[in-house]
């Protein structure tokens, strides 16, 4: 009850904090590309629900269809103002919206598109009781996941065969120890690790 309060009020204030910086990102993003200012998803949510999440368009129309996996932030596929939003994870501030209407919460497991779920195990599946995050400590391990895979040979085979299981293995350790004071904790490391990647 707790953390849906705090997620409530603060993605409320965050949104009309932020309204600027919308206005602004979005005419960008119309100026630079064709489409929609916003990229919807079909992801998998608490109690392995489909939900759409939202995040500022990235890449040009379609581009999804090419492949699942974004591999480095100079992809072809990415916009040049993409760019930019992936770098500074700018592009992820939209889920605010879905944090407000409570398919996300701010800290949790990061939700996975269907096909890369249907991979999970039985006790896998345990990842699921609770609402997907914006953010959490994988998210934080991984924070440069597109570079890791832009280096591998078979991406999807790294991400499939050793990325998602740690990440799994993670957020079971977050689902069996967690509270609202690890939960501020998580997002204050979240925002210490996206400023040191802008700064350096």
């Amino acid at each position: 009850m707790v953390k849906r309060i705090f997620d409530v009020i603060f993605s409320f204030l965050g949104l009309i904090c932020l309204f600027p910086l919308h206005l602004v990102v979005s005419i960008l993003i119309k100026l630079d590309s064709q489409g929609p200012v916003l990229f919807v998803q079909e992801r998998v949510g608490q109690f392995n629900t489909d939900f759409k999440i939202y995040k500022y368009r990235t890449m040009f129309i379609d581009s999804d269809k090419l492949g699942l996996l974004t591999l480095g932030e100079e992809e072809s596929r990415i916009t040049k103002i993409g760019f930019y939003l992936r770098k500074y994870k700018i592009d992820e501030f939209p889920q605010l919206i879905n944090v407000l209407i409570g398919n996300m919460s701010f800290v949790g497991p990061r939700p996975e598109i269907r096909k890369y779920v249907n991979y999970y195990s039985k006790d896998d599946m345990e990842i699921l009781t609770i609402k997907p995050g914006v953010t959490g400590y994988a998210s934080i391990k991984y924070i440069n996941e597109t570079e890791i895979l832009e280096k591998a040979e078979n991406p999807e085979k790294v991400y499939i065969e050793e990325i998602m299981p740690d990440k799994i293995r993670i957020n079971k350790i977050y689902i069996n120890d967690h509270n609202i004071f690890i939960d501020f904790k998580i997002i204050i490391k979240t925002i210490h690790k996206m400023l040191t990647q802008i700064i350096f």
